[in-house]
């Protein structure tokens, strides 16, 4: 039993009403759940990959969280519970895509046999199939909760290459582990990832539409070849995007969003996002790109400029033109990537 937690039925009841008070986004648990030293509570970001010209390759986390709670069991049962944004559709059991992450973990480290089963309780704000990263967020929670539990056997470069495993591709769950923005790069089956802090204060202003898309019909839609001219393009592009947030050069901006490789084949199955990107630029923003595969589209602007809830609003508006409802959400770029809570 952990040192912090007390040992007698009085003072254990009154530090789970301390737990709950203190911790008001987690889903509640029982005095016996809190005292449990096989248990993790973590805290993912949503995330917004390719930024534009860096498909595959780019990405940010945002201030938009995910929570779970972890509880290892030795017997063989899995326990899901969920609330939030998309509750009703995310899968129980062994189908579940944070179990899935915790039982990679533990065949990585040799302890699959000892433990069979699993507590998932998650509340999600994460919009799902929408573009913000939350298939990351639940195996980025399923890994990084494990770890914690296990003692930290992996590093978060270790927790990176299970969590590209796991996804395909490392665009999403790098910024879900680091947080900020990140480079990653597949050499010879690793990935490397860079990860930094923009020297420009961003706001992000996410539109986001009544429909889902999937990113494998996101993908399908993409071209097998690309022309040379295409190419220059985007690396030109990313290479000036990654520069200007690095050494805080605002003025490229509005040239460093632009993108040849994915989204001219990808507006068809967005009704009116090129008037929505026009639209935020009118308004005021420094650029604009779809969110990973869609359908959420997101814009970049500063805090300084106090201009999102104008990009906001000519956002919805223009996709309301194209007989699209959509929300917006007004974020920043998260600092710290996944983080355990205090359990």
């Amino acid at each position: 039993m952990k040192k912090n937690i007390p040992n007698n039925r009085k003072s254990l009841k009154a530090f789970t009403l301390k737990m709950r008070r203190n911790n008001p986004d987690l889903i509640q648990n029982t005095a016996a759940e809190v005292s449990n030293s096989l248990r993790a509570v973590v805290k993912v970001p949503g995330t917004s990959a390719n930024c534009g010209p860096g498909f595959d390759c780019l990405g940010l986390a945002t201030t938009i969280y995910n929570y779970l709670d972890l509880t290892l069991l030795r017997a063989n049962k899995i326990i899901v519970e969920s609330k939030g944004t998309g509750s009703e559709s995310i899968p129980h059991g062994k189908r579940n895509l944070a179990w899935q992450a915790v039982y990679r973990l533990l065949q990585e480290v040799g302890r699959e046999d000892e433990f069979k089963g699993a507590i998932i309780r998650m509340k999600n704000n994460v919009p799902i199939s929408r573009g913000l990263g939350s298939s990351s967020t639940a195996i980025v929670a399923g890994l990084t909760a494990a770890n914690e539990i296990l003692g930290s056997p992996l590093d978060k470069n270790g927790l990176l290459k299970l969590a590209t495993e796991i996804e395909g591709h490392p665009d999403n769950v790098a910024p879900a582990i680091f947080g900020g923005f990140t480079v990653s790069v597949m050499n010879n089956g690793e990935v490397q990832t860079f990860s930094f802090l923009p020297r420009i204060k961003l706001r992000l202003v996410v539109a986001v539409p009544e429909f889902e898309l999937s990113t494998r019909l996101a993908r399908k839609v993409l071209p097998k070849n690309v022309s040379m001219r295409d190419a220059i393009f985007n690396v030109s592009r990313a290479s000036m995007l990654i520069a200007a947030l690095v050494e805080g050069r605002e003025e490229f901006l509005p040239i460093a969003f632009d993108d040849a490789l994915h989204q001219p084949y990808r507006k068809k199955l967005v009704p009116g996002m090129s008037e929505v990107f026009t639209a935020a630029r009118n308004a005021g923003a420094l650029g604009a790109a779809i969110s990973g595969a869609g359908s959420c589209l997101i814009a970049f602007t500063t805090v300084r400029s106090q201009l999102e809830n104008k990009i906001a609003a000519a956002m919805v508006e223009t996709f309301k033109n194209h007989d699209v409802e959509s929300s917006a959400l007004i974020l920043d770029v998260d600092r710290h990537g996944a983080q355990i809570l205090k359990n």
